[in-house]
């Protein structure tokens, strides 16, 4: 047996290494941020603490960043939508004298074009963070109290010391209990957006963005799409002039549009999916090869250990902040779909901005006067600001300019004239408080309608403001003439 002898002073610098080694781990598993999820609303937040000087860390349970939009929302959507766009463009083209063979799809090249988008800009999110040293962790995270975290993942369990957490935990498909079927052909949007197949009959629970947006995808691809909406119009949210133009070409191309009609159950066949169908002609069953069920979208506030927490949800399930975004814990802050409408990743991404300024001891709330909303269907819809709608029903003092695409001469030379363009002002000042559009590239335009509302213009600041010509954003301009008179390209006889 061997012995060692060791003085005093020998033994305190061993126990201050120890204490040193262990001070040592706790600050490496210290962060002033950790932020859970990873979509455009968590990694902005992230980014932009590290950015302000303090130590960030990103968590989240995929492998790849970029959350919901990024892998199973926005992007793919809009890589399909893009697909679907060159098809119908490719038939439109017969109108002009052009005649292309009727195409051909080949849908595992889509599916992998589709991939190799989604690939690329998750590369460049994570690039971005380390470039930016914000610490990455693929795990569940738990609160198990207000500023620790327990991180289970690939890479086992462990504990993060946190100052500040921002929520950031997204959202995920309703399937009404109702309608919820173990049978494949039965999709939510993630399902739709894997492109297991192009069914001959397919039915869309739900008229809102989502359902038409998909409907519109499975359409030009070959699939003869009936559309089934519980109210008596599509797009709920958006004003009814707006919708029109789209809802008439879709019209054309759907094999049905059923408003005010729900599907009150649904069977699987050997041949199909029968679903039972109350609508203002009475019940009926009728047969699809698959059905897509687009009725919403749930916060994911669960196996956070928000019990440990003062975090408080609503009774829409939604975590309760302030316009500082500052949850009932001091210490946690909440952003994104988790906190509600709109859920839409650019407003979750001006949240995490601001959030992580919050932090950082910066004045500065959420309060935006207008947050855009896009549909990308064929025409497109977007509007941002105060509806008419919204305007009417609060007994709103307003006057409403609309200028018709059927006057521009842009949209005649692409053959889209089926467009409209809005203003919603102030019926004394003319201050822009609401704009909206409905045609090819509304999307595009909005963020003009966005900075108007934003910086208080007035209709006659637009009037004023020279747009090129032609273009399509010469409607806008046009649209604010018609405040004061009449615009170049419309004559409205005086009353």
């Amino acid at each position: 047996m061997r012995f060692a002898i060791v003085s005093q002073d020998e033994t305190e610098i061993d126990q201050k290494d120890e204490i040193d080694k262990k001070d040592q781990m706790n600050e490496t598993n210290h962060y002033d941020v950790a932020v859970i999820g990873a979509g455009p609303g968590g990694y902005a937040a992230a980014f932009h603490a590290a950015d302000l000087g303090l130590r960030a860390a990103l968590i989240d349970l995929e492998p790849q960043l970029g959350g919901v939009c990024l892998l199973r929302g926005c992007i793919p959507s809009k890589a399909l939508l893009h697909a679907a766009k060159l098809v119908t463009d490719a038939a439109d083209a017969e109108g002009w004298g052009i005649h292309f063979e009727k195409p051909k799809i080949d849908l595992d090249t889509l599916r992998e074009r589709t991939k190799g988008v989604i690939g690329k800009l998750t590369k460049g999110v994570r690039t971005l963070a380390n470039s930016r040293k914000v610490d990455l962790f693929q795990a569940r995270a738990t609160f198990t109290n207000p500023t620790t975290l327990t991180l289970s993942g690939p890479d086992g369990t462990k504990t993060l010391s946190c100052a500040h957490t921002i929520l950031a935990t997204g959202s995920r498909p309703v399937v009404p209990g109702s309608l919820k079927l173990d049978d494949p052909r039965v999709m939510d949007s993630t399902g739709a957006l894997d492109l297991p197949g192009v069914p001959a009959r397919l039915l869309v629970v739900g008229g809102g963005y989502i359902g038409l947006e998909l409907g519109t995808v499975y359409e030009a691809l070959g699939s003869e799409v009936t559309v089934v909406e519980m109210l008596p119009r599509l797009l709920n949210g958006a004003d009814p002039d707006l919708v029109r133009p789209l809802q008439q070409r879709l019209q054309r191309r759907f094999k049905a549009i059923r408003l005010n009609t729900k599907v009150e159950k649904l069977e699987p066949r050997q041949d199909g999916i029968a679903a039972t169908l109350t609508g203002p002609d009475g019940a009926g069953t009728e047969t699809f090869d698959r059905v897509l069920i687009a009725v919403g979208r749930r916060a994911n506030t669960e196996h956070l250990g928000l019990e440990h927490t003062k975090v408080a949800i609503s009774e829409k399930g939604f975590v309760q902040v302030d316009r500082q975004l500052r949850t009932a814990e001091p210490t946690i802050l909440a952003i994104g779909d988790v906190v509600g409408e709109p859920m839409l990743a650019h407003k979750a991404t001006h949240e995490g901005l601001v959030a992580a300024g919050v932090i950082a001891g910066k004045q500065a709330v959420f309060d935006p006067a207008a947050i855009p909303a896009v549909v990308f269907t064929d025409p497109e819809i977007a509007w941002c600001g105060l509806t008419e709608e919204a305007a009417n029903a609060a007994g709103q003092a307003v006057k409403v300019t609309r200028f018709p695409w059927a006057a521009s001469g842009r949209a005649a030379t692409v053959g889209r004239n089926d467009g409209l363009t809005k203003l919603v002002c102030d019926a004394e000042s003319g201050r822009i408080l609401g704009v909206g559009l409905c045609g090819a590239g509304a999307g595009e335009l909005i963020a003009e309608g966005v900075l108007a509302v934003e910086m208080g213009a007035v209709a006659e600041d637009l009037a004023a403001s020279i747009h090129p010509h032609p273009t399509l954003s010469e409607t806008v301009m046009e649209a604010a003439e018609l405040f004061h008179g009449q615009a170049t390209h419309i004559y409205t006889p005086k009353r």
